[in-house]
């Protein structure tokens, strides 16, 4: 392989540089200085001081199903790539149902599962 194949991958690394090193100069340039009080760095409540806890804190189940949602939602991802193409794998009589049909089952076993632990369950 040439190195002139490799133009276009290194006129790319030197834009995405180029752009980075403008975004932080133009931030650093145009941005906030370190003049800072407590007054301003308040948020402003319509007038009104907060009361309460600022950030309130979850419960772990509450991200062990996020985590479970992420998971099960990323694996559409997978999935749609083999929708769009089905029809011409048929057409050249290459077998991917099978395959599919033992991703889905996989997937399956893994939510049936996560049911009988009971990480789906909220209350206990």
């Amino acid at each position: 392989m040439t190195s002139a194949a490799y133009l276009p991958f290194l006129i790319q690394i030197a834009l995405a540089a180029i752009i980075g090193a403008v975004v932080i100069g133009a931030s650093h340039f145009f941005g906030q200085r370190a003049r800072r009080n407590a007054v301003q760095d308040t948020p402003y409540e319509c007038g009104l001081k907060s009361e309460g806890v600022v950030h309130s804190r979850f419960t772990v189940k509450f991200f062990v199903t996020v985590l479970l949602f992420i998971i099960f939602d990323i694996e559409v991802v997978f999935l749609l790539p083999l929708v769009f193409v089905y029809r011409e794998f048929l057409a050249h009589h290459i077998a991917i149902f099978w395959p599919a049909m033992c991703f889905l089952g996989v997937l399956a076993l893994g939510l049936f599962y996560e049911v009988k632990k009971g990480a789906l369950a909220w209350e206990k």
